[in-house]
């Protein structure tokens, strides 16, 4: 198992691994429920994003659900974060 990196609500350095949808996914759900960090509804979205992106369908109706609680400035920040974070890696 790759051993994760955290730092500023982020994904830090991996190596040359590339994270899996379920590694995605299971950020985002530390994220949407503050599992060991502050709970942060953008990461979470940014992160159910990028899991739907790889294939998590399970994401996508997370994504929705913290889409709901947030407004649309905060949406327009994480999938532009999202973005950068796959420009990044």
């Amino acid at each position: 198992m790759a051993r994760w990196e955290m730092g500023d609500a982020d994904i830090g350095s991996m190596g040359r691994t590339q994270p899996s949808a379920k590694d995605l996914f299971d950020l985002g759900i530390m994220f949407s429920s503050g599992l060991g960090v502050e709970t942060d509804l953008i990461a979470a979205h940014k992160w159910f994003n990028l899991a739907a992106a790889t294939g998590d369908n399970e994401a996508t109706q997370y994504r929705r659900e913290v889409a709901r609680e947030m407004s649309e400035a905060d949406i327009a920040e994480a999938q532009r974060a999202a973005r950068e974070w796959l420009r990044a890696h």
